[in-house]
């Protein structure tokens, strides 16, 4: 049975003449630019409108990875896309509340939430969208894992060229591209931009790395709660981000690192139908990611208290700490 909200995208996208790909990206434009512009003007009486309307269109956005993700079998990324539609109907409804059931402090929480995502979603599209910066974060990815594999001593690799794949089929190399390298005026397939890895005996080591191995996702994500802290210095915004950017990366490093080694060394190995690739990187490194943000998140809590009682005001009150409940009517 298909997904019935993706079937009725498609059929609108095939009604007014473009992919079903092409309006997604629309919705999602129009999701981050309600968005930003909410976060812009706060205090303006339209914003919690522009921001309902943002919510529901980019909750709609990420709903509908949902359905490559149950293709290739992502359990985490699944839940994740799935809940981003109920989820952000949820925020809209919170965002055209004008009564009392929400506290100011709540309400400034969820303005820095505003940003935060906008400011997270902008900046990863940016290099999605233009080929160059997207291309550069899959190398510097590949590489990074390939000098940490070698410098540990566990195997001599080598990366091949970048490769295209196609949105109708089959890949080709970068060089025999005919696509913009400013801005991807035409879909790709789900590998997108990617590099292969080999030995350095030539022989296929069978993973490629592409932009999501890059770990730019978690970046971003402290890249916008950081940013997003409108009362917060500079000056200790940006040392935030000079903790957690590096920090995810050098992890991330780690990550690729070990998942490459696994599967390589581990090609028989099975458990429960699942193979040590999509063991390694469906389950275990998704969970170890997941608990190291925990940790870079509490890190960062001394630093930048704002950012922990955002969050703290974001949780239902059963949740919060006796010292993080908000006495503002």
């Amino acid at each position: 049975m298909e997904e019935p909200v993706g079937v009725a995208l498609e059929a609108i996208a095939v009604s007014i003449g473009t992919s079903g790909e092409a309006l997604r990206l629309l919705i999602g434009i129009l999701g981050m630019a309600f968005l930003a512009t909410s976060f812009s003007n706060s205090n303006a009486k339209w914003s919690g409108q522009i921001a309902g309307a943002g919510w529901v269109f980019l909750g709609l956005f990420i709903y509908l990875l949902s359905e490559y993700y149950v293709k290739i079998g992502d359990p985490v990324l699944i839940i994740m896309t799935a809940g981003a539609l109920p989820g952000g109907i949820f925020l809209a409804v919170l965002e055209t509340q004008r009564s009392s059931l929400l506290t100011e402090d709540t309400r400034q929480s969820i303005v820095w939430l505003r940003g935060m995502v906008a400011w997270s979603m902008i900046p990863y599209h940016v290099v999605y969208c233009i080929p160059y910066l997207n291309i550069a974060f899959v190398m510097l990815t590949a590489h990074s894992a390939e000098w940490m594999l070698e410098f540990v001593g566990l195997g001599s690799y080598t990366m091949g060229e970048v490769m295209v794949d196609l949105h109708d089929g089959g890949e080709v190399p970068l060089s025999d591209w005919d696509g913009s390298m400013l801005l991807l005026t035409q879909p790709l397939g789900d590998g997108g931009f990617f590099i292969p890895m080999y030995h350095s005996t030539g022989e296929e080591v069978n993973i490629g790395f592409i932009l999501s191995c890059s770990g730019l996702q978690s970046m971003i994500i402290f890249v916008g709660a950081i940013v997003a802290l409108q009362t917060v210095p500079w000056n200790r915004r940006f040392r935030g981000l000079l903790i957690s950017v590096p920090t995810i990366h050098i992890l991330n490093t780690f990550r690729n690192a070990g998942i490459v080694w696994l599967t390589d060394n581990y090609r028989n190995w099975q458990f429960l139908g699942l193979d040590m690739f999509d063991f390694s990187h469906s389950y275990a490194a998704k969970a170890a990611s997941l608990f190291a943000m925990f940790l870079l998140a509490i890190a960062l809590f001394d630093l930048l208290p704002e950012l922990h009682r955002n969050i703290m005001q974001l949780l239902p009150k059963q949740l919060r700490g006796k010292g993080n409940s908000s006495t503002t009517s």
